[in-house]
């Protein structure tokens, strides 16, 4: 059995690949380089899919930096600090991103022979992001379902896979811990210094979700801290 994971170094892919392994799926991991403010994500996917001993770690390159529209694509729209209120859709949100990265990743499936996708989108502590819906990857996968050689000629159906869904931030971080998922190799920092700053909006929801599980975050950060 093969899996698509879409990698990209942060604490929910990570434990989403580590329920692929407990699965026992041969892991194909896919990260972007997609025009992102930094690449300290990217380091962590790596180290993230050496730790695997996966035989390959895709990286693709797609410039979503020229689209722009996104404090994590574009240079001169701050990265928001402090207690964000989720009411509508932040300016962390990155147009269409996961429609174009699930379009990669099914393609990837298709090539390699895999039957799942697995992508660790989240309804609970999401960010109001519109592609982390499950009626999102509900249309995905009916689009998936008419628009491959796999399906339409192999009959071979490819399966997007949400093991995350309705967990919390909580529940993720407990159930990376039950798996051994490395979760000292991973970054969730929007801003993506060496050292996590602590104080944006993911960076906050992450140490809300160790402290809430009783453990303590394994990151080094500049401010902040889970005890």
């Amino acid at each position: 059995m093969k899996a698509v994971i879409l990698l990209s170094g942060g604490l929910d892919s990570t434990v989403c690949m580590s329920v692929a392994k407990k699965k026992g799926y041969e892991l194909y991991p896919m990260s972007f380089r997609y025009g992102q403010r930094h690449s300290r994500e990217l380091t962590s996917a790596q180290q993230v899919a050496d730790h695997y001993g996966v035989k390959k770690h895709l990286i693709i390159d797609t410039n979503m930096q020229d689209i722009g529209g996104s404090a994590l694509t574009d240079e001169h729209i701050a990265v928001p600090e402090g207690d964000v209120q989720r009411t509508g859709i932040p300016i962390t949100y990155v147009p269409a991103r996961n429609l174009i990265f699930l379009s990669y990743a099914l393609a990837y499936a298709e090539v390699v022979g895999a039957e799942k996708i697995f992508i660790g989108v989240n309804a609970l502590d999401f960010s109001g992001y519109p592609d982390c819906r499950p009626e999102f990857i509900e249309k995905f996968q009916k689009l998936a379902d008419y628009s491959t050689k796999a399906v339409t000629q192999d009959q071979r159906h490819i399966t997007i896979q949400t093991p995350l869904q309705y967990l919390s931030k909580k529940e993720i971080v407990l159930l990376g811990t039950k798996n051994e998922a490395p979760l000292h190799l991973t970054t969730s920092c929007y801003n993506g210094g060496d050292e996590a700053c602590g104080v944006c909006d993911s960076c906050l929801l992450r140490l809300k979700g160790f402290a809430e599980a009783g453990l303590t975050d394994p990151i080094a950060y500049q401010h902040g801290r889970s005890e």
